[in-house]
């Protein structure tokens, strides 16, 4: 990791992993409620419809990665190298549902919307902090200024990043799981292989570098449309 600053390492770490724990939350409790209103409450009794982490939390996929990811970052002979995170899947139980595909696709992007929305509040938030001065040139020195404003940052493009990345149309993830429903049934035997193979699929693309050049502009353009970029 070279040598670096050990107490800003660790203070950027922590606001990393409180954005992402968070971020990653919500998009679950957002699946979970949704699945609920559907008619499906096997989420709602393993008690995943709510913002508390601990439910949400894989401790593989939403804290060891994430950890490393950010770690390697520091490392100029691993910075860039693609790690997967995720939060626990949420369980769902079709067989619930009400009108099953409308269900499922309003499941799958729930979660995305709800990232969206985050990252459309703070930034509002953001921006209100500028207008009434409480963050401005003349005490962004300050360090609790200086927190506040990467936390909120680093809110929006979290948010956005994971809304972007799920809304790839590649199961396991939330568009592969929504263009499933909208698709006729003779596409069936393609999205099982896709339901098989796609979390590989989708590493090996990481791993190209052929999801940044999809993911990239828009992501560019969404915190453009927010103003932030």
């Amino acid at each position: 990791m070279g040598n670096i600053d050990i107490a800003d390492f660790f203070s950027k770490l922590i606001v990393h992993m409180v954005i992402w724990i968070f971020a990653v939350s919500a998009h679950e409790a957002a699946h979970a409620w949704m699945s609920l209103k559907f008619g499906d409450d096997t989420a709602e009794q393993l008690g995943r419809v709510t913002l508390n982490p601990i439910p949400h939390i894989d401790p593989l996929g939403t804290l060891i990665l994430p950890i490393v990811s950010f770690i390697s970052s520091y490392s100029p002979a691993t910075a860039g190298y693609p790690v997967l995170a995720w939060g626990k899947p949420t369980p769902i139980n079709p067989l619930k549902w009400r009108n099953k595909d409308l269900a499922n696709v309003m499941v799958s992007l729930a979660g995305i919307a709800t990232n969206l929305l985050i990252a459309i509040v703070v930034t509002i938030i953001l921006k209100a902090l500028f207008m009434f001065q409480v963050l401005s040139s003349v005490n962004f020195d300050l360090g609790l200024v200086s927190v506040v404003y990467t936390f909120l940052i680093g809110t929006i493009i979290m948010n956005v990043g994971l809304a972007v990345f799920n809304l790839l149309p590649l199961p396991p993830l939330d568009g592969g799981m929504a263009l499933e429903s909208l698709l006729p049934s003779s596409y069936e035997g393609f999205f099982e292989i896709l339901r098989t193979y796609g979390f590989l699929i989708l590493f090996l693309l990481m791993y190209m570098g052929v999801l940044s050049y999809i993911t990239g502009p828009i992501n560019r353009l969404i915190l453009y449309l927010l103003g932030l970029y």
